[in-house]
């Protein structure tokens, strides 16, 4: 049996909302793994679903250049918020992003080595880093396309903790923006739900089938609701049928058609997501100091 720790306690409780007893039973139950833990605790109707990238750690921002029909999405990390909000940083970002967006390097490596200012992005990092006297550094990247007669939309939510980029075939700038918009407050996970991968369908058919049974359901109405379910589940992750931010009587796809267009794409970063920061024990700190 895996010896099961309180950060392992810690994590399933932020992520289901249960209560502690009840994380630690279901931890051992799991073996001590977090993901069938969660799933059991759905069945049981203790949990909904964990959201996507709840672990936020890292400071920085995000930030989107327009290039023609290229668009640069991309992410600067710093130490503290403090220096994320500093106009050097947020000038670095802008330049990284745009000779990003002009040159359309195939990855980090040959992203890095682009030439911004007097030296290439990488030297221009480690320059701010001793500036600055705090770590920088660019993260990640990523180059989107679009025909003549597409439209890009970004949206920066709280200054760039949140960045998101659309491609509307048709439509317009300003449809595009409002899409981008949506993006960030709603957080989709797909474009539509034929986007959706057939073992994450799977997968949550069979939680929500057994979470159904164990409310009793009789069995000859169980299929009817769990396919119920599963298209509200859809509904959910799917940016076209979520219900438009700005106007809840219409699907996102209901809105960019009436604007005579489709949702071809997007693209959404929120800063440090997947990224884990070590959290002080601020009384172990003080405790030690005075040893």
């Amino acid at each position: 049996m895996a010896e099961i720790k309180a950060a392992q306690v810690m994590e399933l409780r932020k992520k289901t909302g249960v209560g502690i007893m009840d994380a630690k039973k279901a931890l051992v139950a799991s073996d001590g793994n977090v993901e069938e833990a969660i799933d059991a605790l759905r069945e049981k109707g203790m949990a909904k679903a964990a959201k996507k990238n709840d672990r936020i750690a890292a400071e920085g921002l995000a930030g989107v250049a327009i290039d023609d029909n290229t668009a640069a999405i991309v992410e600067v990390n710093s130490e503290t918020d403090f220096v994320a909000s500093n106009d050097q940083f947020k000038a670095l970002l802008k330049d990284i992003a745009e000779t990003i967006a002009k040159n359309k390097p195939a990855d980090m490596a040959a992203a890095e080595e682009l030439p911004m200012g007097e030296g290439t992005i990488a030297s221009s990092v480690i320059n701010l880093t001793a500036v600055i006297g705090e770590k920088i550094s660019f993260r990640r990247f990523e180059l989107v396309e679009k025909n003549d007669g597409d439209h890009f939309g970004s949206y920066l939510h709280n200054g760039g903790q949140i960045a998101s980029l659309v491609t509307l075939e048709g439509a317009d700038d300003e449809a595009a923006h409002d899409v981008a918009m949506h993006v960030s407050a709603v957080n989709p996970q797909y474009v539509s739900r034929e986007d959706v991968p057939a073992e994450t369908l799977d997968h949550e058919r069979e939680v929500l089938t057994e979470e159904t049974k164990n409310e009793g359901k009789p069995e000859n109405i169980i299929p009817k609701i769990v396919e119920g379910r599963v298209n509200k589940f859809l509904s959910e992750i799917s940016l076209n049928d979520q219900a438009f931010i700005k106007d809840s009587d219409q699907t996102v796809a209901q809105f960019v058609a009436s604007k005579n267009g489709s949702v071809k794409g997007f693209v959404r970063f929120t800063v440090g997501e997947g990224i884990e920061k070590k959290e002080n024990n601020f009384v172990d700190e003080v405790m030690g100091q005075i040893k």
